[in-house]
């Protein structure tokens, strides 16, 4: 009897163990990819005395430092390109400055990594915006990175799909579209 019970008590502690090491693994992930994600606006922000990164930088023969908050990228390196159609929302001042200031009108992919039907619809939206050779721009927002923003336009499901024009709400849809009805979406925001 003792023997059984031992071996469900030691089954047990090592299911405990796994879930554990899981939960691990998971946070691990989240921290990776949110340190992965840093905007540069980010690394600007870091004190430039307490990084090896920033004597890594002050040290090279390049003029600008990335952790310095007075100067600012060289046109190349800035993270905004009108030539972009499609591009990720970094936070609420970014989309600010690419979705609503926007001289084009702008469709909004708001998404999830794990939504099953936002990676279906994502290929096809990005097709049919760049059908409209530069018309249009897609910005894409993940809701797990930005909750604000998907609370801010009353996104309860993904994908929802929000058509933006000189940061007005002019048309929205949720869920998947055939290919023609996206374009069509797509047009009818163009005018055409």
């Amino acid at each position: 009897m003792w023997a059984f019970y031992n071996g469900r008590t030691q089954a047990r502690g090592k299911r405990e163990g796994r879930r554990r090491q899981s939960h691990t693994e998971m946070a691990h992930r989240l921290l990776v990819r949110r340190i992965w994600t840093l905007s540069v606006k980010d690394l600007r922000c870091l004190p430039a005395s307490t990084s090896s990164f920033s004597t890594s930088l002050r040290s090279s023969t390049t003029p600008l430092s990335l952790l310095s908050p007075k100067r600012t990228l060289p046109r190349s390196l800035q993270h905004t390109s009108r030539r972009e159609v499609s591009f990720n929302v970094q936070d609420h001042e970014d989309f600010t400055e690419r979705v609503i200031n926007s001289e084009l009108p702008v469709l909004i992919d708001f998404h999830a990594q794990w939504c099953g039907p936002c990676k279906i619809l994502g290929p096809r939206l990005e097709k049919a915006v760049a059908k409209q050779k530069g018309k249009v721009a897609m910005a894409k927002v993940d809701i797990d990175d930005h909750t604000d923003l998907a609370i801010e336009y009353g996104v309860s499901a993904v994908p929802t799909v929000i058509a933006m024009r000189g940061g007005d709400v002019i048309d929205q849809f949720v869920g998947i579209k055939d290919d023609e009805a996206l374009d069509s979406f797509v047009s009818k925001l163009v005018g055409q």
